[in-house]
């Protein structure tokens, strides 16, 4: 039976997951980070945890006899990502980068593009004095020296030091435009911080923002080793099949 290994964590990791679940000639292996106390589990084997690095992934795939990886991680998830695609090199295994598209500036928007996070707290002193701040639990760091009035929205708690003047909402997507809105109305919001997540769970925000004229100051995803990459999960599964196919013919 082939082996596949999924790393997981996103929607489309979930959804791939579900596909290839339904297939008798699939063994299917989702790898979960573990970062979210109360993840959303995909169907089929589940593994949650680190693998060592490079080495330790390779050694998992080789061991295993895996066929095939699809890292569907988030989009900013960079260093799992590069550990990947370096231990699926090592291992002789095939991989796909399953990246959902980056968001797009539209007529109304202003946004701010930034290279990163601290990039992105060095904006906001000259944009406004009350942030929406919708970067995830971690790397809050960056924001806590400013003295500005932030409302930090997370799945999980986020992880300290926060700025001293900090509301902090626990939520998971999806949101409404009109829940955004009522919100950031609510709050008295200047400006929205984000990262360039992609997808349609999260960017209820973006247009909330662009109806109330806020600036949006976006943090840009990292760079992508190279791989192979699909932005949807029918391509993943026909890069699979491909993939497997080449596989078979050439033993």
């Amino acid at each position: 039976m082939t082996r596949v290994l999924v790393l997981g964590g996103t929607g489309e990791a979930r959804k791939l997951a579900e596909r290839l679940a339904e297939r008798p000639d699939l063994r299917v292996t989702s790898s979960l980070a573990g970062r979210v106390r109360e993840p959303q589990l995909p169907p089929g084997e589940v593994r949650v945890g680190g693998f060592g690095g490079v080495d330790g992934l390779a050694d998992w795939l080789q061991r295993e006899q895996v066929d095939a990886v699809v890292d569907a991680t988030h989009p900013f998830a960079g260093t799992i990502t590069e550990n990947a695609v370096a231990a699926a090199e090592r291992a002789g295994c095939p991989i796909l980068v399953l990246r959902r598209p980056a968001w797009q500036p539209g007529p109304g928007d202003d946004w701010r593009p930034a290279p990163s996070l601290a990039a992105a707290a060095a904006l906001l002193p000259e944009l406004g004095e009350r942030i929406f701040l919708t970067t995830g639990r971690q790397g809050l760091a960056h924001f806590a020296a400013l003295g500005l009035r932030f409302l930090v929205r997370t799945v999980d708690p986020p992880e300290p030091p926060l700025p001293p003047h900090t509301t902090v909402l626990l939520a998971r997507g999806p949101f409404t435009v009109d829940d955004e809105l009522a919100l950031l109305r609510e709050h008295r919001i200047d400006v929205v911080v984000t990262k360039n997540s992609g997808g349609s769970m999260t960017s209820a925000k973006l247009t909330a923002a662009r109806e109330l004229g806020l600036p949006v100051v976006v943090v840009q995803r990292p760079p992508q080793p190279a791989a192979p990459s699909a932005e949807t999960v029918e391509d993943a599964v026909a890069w699979l099949d491909s993939a497997l196919r080449q596989r078979d013919h050439a033993g």
